[in-house]
């Protein structure tokens, strides 16, 4: 509705000259959004499906360092330190899945987070699964949205999610990633403290 009538008062002449670029950067801005939310939605629909994913050998370490790369100009946009510690974290998965996962958490410790703040993964190898910590120090979830958060399009800060541009499918595609590879995910968090999500994966 917000791009139609935006192009619809341009369309008419009805929009100022001086007006006119803030009109096409807002339906830009926009569109943008409503192409994240076909993506991750097109995401969720094939997990939903369970159709086989090709698995391969895997360092989740590494993949830390991809999601970092992709993430870093957004960080420093909010001087946000991202840091990795711990183990290589080897498994044999789906990589696009891990990466949605890493990419999720991070993201969203990135937009929820406070400028000078910090998200901090950690990878521990244990015997049968590797354990991954994602920790931020942002604004945290109140106690009440806490078991809701992994619903789809659930905003447990409306406002906040609306700014940040998020769709309110990025933990819902987490989960269910973590289910098809056979993982298990928690959540801890304070509101006003931050947030730590702990997905465990199998290595085989």
């Amino acid at each position: 509705q917000s791009i139609m009538g935006s192009a619809e008062l341009l369309e008419n002449g009805l929009v100022k000259e001086s007006d006119k670029s803030r009109f096409y950067g807002h339906i830009r801005q926009e569109a943008e959004r409503l192409l994240m939310l076909i993506e991750d939605i097109m995401r969720l629909s094939q997990l939903d499906e369970g159709g086989d994913m090709p698995v391969e050998p895997l360092s989740l370490r590494m993949i830390t360092g991809e999601v970092f790369g992709v993430l870093k100009e957004l960080a420093a946009e909010k001087n946000i330190e991202l840091t990795v510690s711990g183990d290589a974290g080897e498994i044999t998965g789906v990589k696009r899945l891990v990466f949605e996962i890493l990419y999720n958490l991070c993201d969203n410790g990135i937009k929820y987070g406070n400028n000078g703040g910090r998200v901090a993964v950690s990878i521990k190898d244990k015997e049968n699964e590797s354990e991954i910590k994602v920790a931020d120090n942002g604004i945290g979830i109140a106690k009440e949205h806490k078991d809701r958060v992994f619903e789809r399009f659930y905003r447990a800060d409306k406002s906040h999610s609306k700014k940040s541009g998020g769709t309110g499918l990025g933990l819902s595609i987490v989960k269910n990633a973590v289910k098809y590879l056979g993982g298990r995910i928690e959540i801890d968090s304070e509101e006003g403290t931050g947030t730590e999500v702990t997905v465990a994966l199998p290595k085989k």
